[in-house]
C-alpha cells in the first residue's frame, strides 16, 4: 500500500493544484489546442467503449465512476437509470462534476472525493475506472481491482496505457525528472504482465489511439 497511497497522494496534489483549470476546459466544449483536441476525442472514443461494455437500460443497478473526473462517465451512466457513486481522489474535480451535472440526474448520483477504492463506498453491480489506474505499476493496479472486485458483481471495466514505443519513450524521458517536479506520468503496461498479477482474471477489450491519446480497454471479472 505505501507505493499505491504515495503515487494517489501525488496525483491528488497535482489535479487540486496543477491541473483543475486544465481538465475543466479539457473537459469542456472550450477550444483547445490541436494537441488537447486529440486527447479530447481519444477521451470520448474511450468514455463510448467502456459504456458499451454495460447493459443500455441500468435501471436498478448500481454502478461507482471510480475517478470520475468532470462527470462525464457519470451523467451519461445516470442517464442510463443507473444509481452511481462518483468518486475522485480530486475534491476540485469532484466539485466540478457536481455542477455539471444536469438537475434530473442528481437523485440517482451520489458524489465523493478520496480513495476510489475504499470499502465504505459499498458494493456495486459495474465498476467503471477510466484512466484512473494509469499511474500505477502492475501489483498496486492487481490489488486495487482485487479490493474492487471483491464489492462487484458484474465487472470491472478499466484503462491502462499499453506497452508501446511511443508510450515506453515518454514513460522513460519522464523519470528523468526529480519527483517533486513533475506531474505523475503514465505507467505503460503489457496484457500478459497484468494478467499474470491479477490470476488471469483479465480480458482485452479494444484500444483507442488518438493523436496523444493511446489507452487500452480491459475488463476484470472478479
Amino acid at each position: 500500500m505505501a507505493d499505491y497511497s504515495a503515487t494517489r497522494d501525488r496525483v491528488e496534489q497535482y489535479f487540486d493544484r496543477s491541473a483543475t483549470k486544465v481538465w475543466e476546459r479539457l473537459t469542456s466544449d472550450a477550444p483547445v489546442s490541436r494537441i488537447r483536441q486529440t486527447v479530447r476525442e481519444g477521451r470520448d472514443k474511450m468514455r463510448a467503449l467502456m459504456l458499451g461494455r454495460l447493459p443500455a437500460d441500468l435501471r436498478g443497478a448500481r454502478v461507482l465512476d471510480a475517478g470520475c473526473g468532470a462527470g462525464q462517465m457519470t451523467a451519461e451512466l445516470a442517464a442510463r437509470g443507473a444509481d452511481v457513486t462518483a468518486v475522485d481522489i480530486s475534491p476540485a474535480l469532484v466539485e466540478i462534476a457536481r455542477s455539471r451535472l444536469p438537475a434530473e440526474h442528481a437523485p440517482r448520483v451520489t458524489f465523493a472525493a478520496g480513495d476510489m477504492t475504499a470499502a465504505h463506498h459499498g458494493s456495486f453491480d459495474y465498476v467503471l475506472a477510466m484512466d484512473s489506474l494509469i499511474y500505477y505499476g502492475p501489483a498496486d493496479i492487481a490489488a486495487s481491482l482485487d479490493r474492487l472486485g471483491t464489492r462487484t458483481r458484474q465487472a470491472v471495466v478499466f484503462t491502462v496505457a499499453p506497452k508501446t514505443p511511443f508510450l515506453m519513450a515518454f514513460w522513460t524521458l519522464g523519470k528523468a525528472f526529480p519527483r517533486a517536479d513533475r506531474s505523475p506520468i503514465m505507467v505503460p503496461h503489457a496484457f500478459d504482465t497484468l494478467n499474470t498479477a491479477t490470476g488471469g482474471r483479465l480480458a482485452q477489450i479494444d484500444r483507442v489511439s488518438r493523436g496523444f491519446y493511446i489507452s487500452e480497454c480491459l475488463e476484470y471479472r472478479p
